[in-house]
């Protein structure tokens, strides 16, 4: 099972991290380059434990919805959604929040499983766990840019 992680220094209070993170409009911008909007479920303000969102969006050309849940929340220190349904066998992604000088230490853990058994762990080799790596620090770069200038 792939597993990503990222950590980025934001200059931002933690409070104003984490709800940027679990924001839906936020996440539209963050997400831009896949056109990525929320089309079931939540589809505006923020997230909270319990809420599910489905997202419409175009990855590796392909239009595809994913439904995510978020199943656990200690604000402001972390919360973890699931997939629920979608192109993924599985994934479940934890974010964090570490109050530091002047800033917050976001993280992003990542672990996801591909459909398709052996096939699904070829495509992980091959291109798909550095796409999901991109896709997280593009991510969570912008939501950076966004928190520093709100």
């Amino acid at each position: 099972m792939p597993v990503i992680s990222y950590e980025v220094y934001i200059n931002a209070p933690i409070e104003v991290c984490f709800d940027l993170t679990r924001d839906v409009e936020i996440h539209t911008k963050t997400t831009a380059k896949t056109k990525e909007r929320a089309v079931a479920g939540v589809t505006s303000g923020l997230m909270e434990e319990g809420d599910q969102v489905t997202w419409e969006a175009v990855h590796l050309g392909i239009k595809q919805k994913l439904t995510a849940k978020i199943i656990e929340m200690d604000r402001p220190c972390r919360f973890t959604d699931v997939m629920v349904n979608g192109a993924f066998h599985s994934f479940t992604h934890t974010h964090e929040f570490t109050k530091k000088e002047n800033g917050t230490i976001m993280k992003d853990h990542f672990v996801y499983r591909s459909p398709l058994g052996f096939l699904g762990i070829l495509a992980d080799k091959i291109f798909l766990q550095r796409y999901m790596k991109r896709f997280i620090i593009d991510r969570a770069n912008e939501l950076k840019k966004i928190a520093e200038n709100y």
